[in-house]
């Protein structure tokens, strides 16, 4: 059953049949700049399972890294996904699917670059809308 996806303004969307690898929590600096975040969640997709329905006219690329392209809406910003040219899937930036892929996430990467103000945990306050 293919999982759909779009950006932020809806523009670009697309579908994917599966995540090819597990979904990994990146902290890389540029992931980090990329995407206004502690860390991007990312998954493999394999090039011919990943279908892009509307936008194509909209998606822009950003050579981050020789060989590294970062594709996102050029409306709102959103990051879709990565691609090193060379390689058989796109890195999807998980966070854009509309439904719950049904994995969850089973590492962190490039934790040498992770900041020291990202801290998750019981003592963080939780609320199920912006607090008053």
């Amino acid at each position: 059953m293919a999982i759909a996806g779009s950006c932020l303004c809806g523009a670009v969307r697309y579908e994917v049949d599966a995540l090819a690898t597990p979904i990994g929590h990146c902290h890389c600096a540029t992931c980090r700049k990329a995407n206004a975040s502690a860390y991007t969640s990312t998954a493999g997709v394999e090039r011919d399972r990943f279908r892009l329905l509307a936008g194509a006219d909209k998606l822009s690329a950003y050579e981050s890294t020789p060989g590294k392209l970062r594709r996102f809406c050029s409306v709102c910003g959103s990051n879709i996904l990565a691609e090193w040219i060379d390689r058989p899937y796109v890195i999807l930036r998980v966070a854009t699917l509309d439904a719950d892929p049904g994995d969850r996430p089973v590492m962190h990467i490039w934790t040498s670059h992770e900041v020291p103000w990202l801290v998750d945990g019981p003592g963080l306050p939780r609320h199920a809308e912006r607090p008053g």
